[in-house]
Parts: C-alpha cells; structure tokens; sequence
C-alpha cells in the first residue's frame, strides 16, 4: 500500500561567519564612501551584491552574466595564486627565524566577528581570499616587529596583497546588467543590438552556453523574473541567515 505523505520541505540553512584580526583586511571588506576630494572605493559588501546579481542573471540565460562570471572566477584564481605567492615569500623570510625562538600566531585581542550572507560562491571565494590577506598581514606585522623584515618590505607585502583583492573588486564593479537573453541574441532584435553596441559581444563559446563558470547556476529559460539592476539584491543583506541551493535539474 503506497504511504500518501505531503513532505513540505523548506530550504537548507547555515549560519557563517567570518572573523579579522587586521584593520587593513577590516578597511578592504568596509571599501570606501564617495565624498568630496575623494572617490568611492568598492567593498566586499558591494562585491557579494555584484556577484549575486551577475548568478541570477546567469540562471535567466544572459550570456553577458554567464561572460561575467567566467571572468571574475578567472581573476579570483589569479588573485588566489598572487596571494599564494606572497605566503611562499613570507615563509621563506620565516626561515630566519633561530631555531631556539619558538612564535605563536599574533592574533587580536578583540577581533571583528562579521555575519555573511552571501547568494554566490564567487562571494564566498572573494571572502576566502580576504582571509589569506588577513593572515598574511598578521604575520608580516609580527615580522616586522621581530627584526626579521624591515618597515620597505612590510609596506610592500601589505600592499600588494591589497592590490590583489581591490583589483578583483574593480573587475566586479565593471559589470553592467545587460537584459538580453540567448533568445535575443539568436534573434538580433533590438535588445541585442543595443547590448552589443554598449558591452561588445561575447566570445561564442560562451554565447553558445558551451563555455560557463564551474559555479554557474542552470539555466531557467521559462518563468524568469527579470532584474533590471542590483538594487533588487541589495536587500539580501538584510536577511538573518545563509540559503544553502540544492542543485536543480537543467532546464
């Protein structure tokens, strides 16, 4: 006898979050606000809206979130091995250190402790890697402070591992929603026509669908709700806790 059960089943959720022990990765995730003299700089609460708008308009078949993304997880992977690089640099220096001398992790007596609510895994990846930097910026300080680098190259070492995340922020900031789907494109109506006369035309791997993010979400080609900017997500900072997306079949 088959069991009759209405199984109403909600989302998946998980509480993250993420704890700085430097005011240098503090000030990368707070960015900067415009004001006279001075110019905005983008912040990872910016970057994660970003990138949650440019994964919804993925999932809506627009080849220009779907170019987007591949872009900014190829600068991800970039900023990541950058980032390794200088950790493989800072061990090196830490070779110096006698054998007799045994150092602990400085870590901040009063950290910053932060709730995330990220919709995209290349948020999540951008947060990792701000992690690293918050590491490295610790253990250069505490370098420093030990004689075994001096003031030049701990102001380096900081800098450059700012740069990594604040260039992969102004790759995000580039982007533009496009509104247009494959459909229009297949079609060249004016839409199309009005997205590549502002944005170019993707490469046609990517137009094709062949080529897509590995965190690309499916493609929802009946149903979709446009979104005409990132305002609409904006308010998903609001929200108490972290939706975990169980995978959906391809449409």
């Amino acid at each position: 006898m088959a069991d009759h059960y209405q199984l109403n089943l909600g989302s998946l959720r998980s509480s993250i979050t993420l704890t700085l022990h430097t005011h240098h990765a503090a000030r990368i995730w707070q960015g900067r606000t415009a004001r006279e003299g001075v110019h905005s700089i983008m912040g990872m609460a910016g970057y994660i809206s970003v990138t949650n708008l440019i994964k919804q308009m993925a999932a809506q078949d627009d080849p220009y979130a779907d170019w987007a993304m591949v872009q900014l997880e190829e600068k991800l992977m970039q900023a990541k091995a950058g980032m390794l690089d200088l950790t493989q640099q800072f061990d090196r220096i830490r070779q110096d250190l006698p054998t007799q001398i045994d150092m602990s992790d400085n870590l901040n007596i009063h950290p910053v402790t932060l709730p995330l609510y990220i919709g995209s895994q290349l948020g999540f990846l951008a947060v990792y890697l701000l992690t690293d930097y918050d590491t490295l910026v610790r253990r250069t300080l505490l370098a420093h402070h030990t004689a075994l680098i001096g003031r030049i190259d701990m102001e380096a070492w900081i800098d450059d591992g700012a740069h990594l995340l604040r260039s992969l922020f102004g790759q995000a900031q580039r982007y533009r929603h496009a509104g247009v789907t494959r459909d229009d494109m297949a079609a060249n109506n004016a839409r199309a026509c009005a997205a590549v006369e502002k944005f170019g035309v993707p490469p046609q791997d990517i137009l094709a669908g062949i080529r897509r993010s590995q965190f690309a979400p499916p493609i929802i080609r009946h149903g979709a709700v446009p979104v005409d900017d990132a305002d609409a997500l904006a308010e998903e900072a609001g929200e108490s806790s972290v939706t975990v997306d169980e995978p959906e079949d391809e449409a």
